[in-house]
C-alpha cells in the first residue's frame, strides 16, 4: 500500500555511525556512560545487518572496551571495584603502572559491565580477556541483602535495572556465582504490584521498564515458569496487553513511547504473547518517530532523534519481524546472531573445562 510507511535504514545506519565517532553537545552530560552510547549503536548496527559499515574499526573498538575494563592489582585486594568502567574519563591513574597495568581510583558500573560484555560478543570477541574471576567478585559485592543490586560498590540507588544487569553478566559468563539468585528472586517477587506488573523495587508502581528487567532475569536465570503462579502470569499478561494503544506506553495513563516496543514488546516475547498485539498500529508508531534527514528515532513524533529510542525502536520493529531486521534475543537485548556466538563460546568453554577435569583426574 502506498500509505504504508518506511523504514529508512540507510539513514539510520549512517546515525549510528556518527554516534560512534561524535555526538552533539547536548550529549556531554553522558559522557560518564558513553560504553552504554556505543553498545546501542554497535548492537544498532547489528541489528540493521550493517556490522561492517564499521570495518577497520570493529578492532579499534574491541581494545577501546577492554581499555575500560577495571582490573585488580597484584594484591587483588580490590575485586569489589573490578568490572568495566563507562568512559575513560573517570579513570585517575594515582599509580602510573604496576605490572603492566594501569591503576584506577574509580570502580566499575554494573551496567557498563553489561553493555561492554555485550558489545564484545556483537563484534565477535571470544572474551578471553575479560578477567572472569574479578568480574564475578565484582558483582558479588554490589548485591543488597534484600536481593537487589546498586550500580556501583560507593553505594547508589538499588533496583531492578541492576538485578537485571547483574543477570545478563552473570549468563554472558556462564557463572551465577556473583549472584545469590534465592535473594534476587525474592526482590522480584516482592516487587510484584497490586496491578499485577513489576515496579522498581517492593512498594514501588508498576513500570514497563522494570516489569522486562525482572521477567527477563527470571527468564535468564531459568526460574520464570517457577516463580509466577499461572495467576500471577495471567495478570501480568494482561497488564503488559493492556499498554498498547497505537505503540506501547510505560504505564496506564501515559502517552506512548517508542522504547516501550521493547521493554512491554520483548516482556511480551518473552511471555508468550507478543502475537495478540496489533503489529500494524505499534510498527507505524514507531515508524512515524523516524527522522527522514537524519534519521534516527525518537520518543515522540516530530521530536530529535536520540541514540536509546533509535536504538530500542529498532529492537520493538524486530521483535515483530520488520523485514530486513535481525532477530532479536528478546532476554539479552542483542541479535540472536550474537546469543549464537555466545552459545558457541559456552559450549567451548564447557568443552575445556571437561578436558581440564579428565587431565586433573
Amino acid at each position: 500500500m502506498a500509505d504504508t510507511p518506511k523504514l529508512y535504514r540507510e539513514k539510520h545506519v549512517k546515525y549510528f555511525k556518527r554516534v560512534l565517532q561524535v555526538l552533539p553537545g547536548q550529549y556531554a552530560s553522558l559522557d560518564t556512560n558513553r560504553m552504554t552510547m556505543a553498545f546501542f549503536a554497535i548492537s544498532g548496527l547489528d541489528l540493521l545487518g550493517a556490522l561492517e559499515e564499521i570495518g577497520k574499526g570493529k578492532s579499534r573498538i574491541v581494545e577501546w572496551i577492554y581499555s575500560l575494563q577495571v582490573l585488580p592489582d597484584h594484591t587483588e585486594n580490590c575485586l569489589a571495584h573490578c568490572g568495566f568502567r563507562g568512559s575513560s574519563t573517570l579513570g585517575n591513574t594515582f599509580i602510573k603502572k604496576n605490572r603492566g597495568r594501569h591503576i584506577w581510583r574509580d570502580s566499575a558500573h554494573v551496567a557498563m559491565t553489561y553493555t561492554a560484555l555485550a558489545s564484545l560478543l556483537i563484534l565477535g570477541d571470544n572474551l578471553a580477556r575479560v578477567n572472569k574471576e574479578a568480574v564475578l567478585a565484582g558483582l558479588r559485592a554490589l548485591q543488597q541483602k534484600d536481593g537487589s543490586f546498586s550500580c556501583v560498590p560507593e553505594g547508589s540507588e538499588t533496583d531492578m535495572r541492576f538485578v537485571y544487569c547483574a543477570a545478563c553478566i552473570s549468563y554472558i559468563l556462564n557463572d551465577w556465582s556473583g549472584v545469590d539468585t534465592t535473594k534476587a528472586v525474592d526482590y522480584i517477587t516482592k516487587s510484584i504490584s497490586y496491578e499485577g506488573a513489576i515496579g522498581q523495587g517492593p512498594g514501588t508502581e508498576a513500570h514497563g521498564g522494570p516489569t522486562f528487567c525482572a521477567v527477563a532475569s527470571l527468564f535468564l536465570m531459568n526460574k520464570l515458569s517457577s516463580t509466577l503462579s499461572a495467576q500471577q502470569c495471567a495478570r501480568l499478561q494482561r497488564w503488559c496487553i493492556m499498554r498498547q494503544e497505537s505503540g506501547f506506553q510505560g504505564r496506564p495513563n501515559k502517552p506512548v513511547d517508542t522504547c516501550y516496543s521493547f521493554w512491554v514488546g520483548a516482556t511480551l516475547q518473552l511471555l508468550g504473547i507478543l502475537d495478540l498485539t496489533d503489529f500494524l498500529f505499534n510498527r507505524t508508531f514507531i515508524l512515524s518517530t523516524q527522522s527522514s534527514i537524519t534519521g534516527g528515532l525518537a520518543k515522540w513524533i516530530d521530536n530529535p532523534p536520540d541514540p536509546l529510542h533509535t536504538y530500542l525502536g529498532l529492537c520493538g520493529l524486530s521483535l515483530i519481524g520488520e523485514p530486513g531486521l535481525l532477530t532479536l534475543h528478546a532476554a539479552l537485548n542483542i541479535s540472536q546472531r550474537a546469543a549464537d556466538h555466545l552459545g558457541d563460546l559456552h559450549r567451548r568453554w564447557h568443552k575445556l573445562h571437561a578436558n581440564d577435569s579428565i587431565k586433573k583426574a
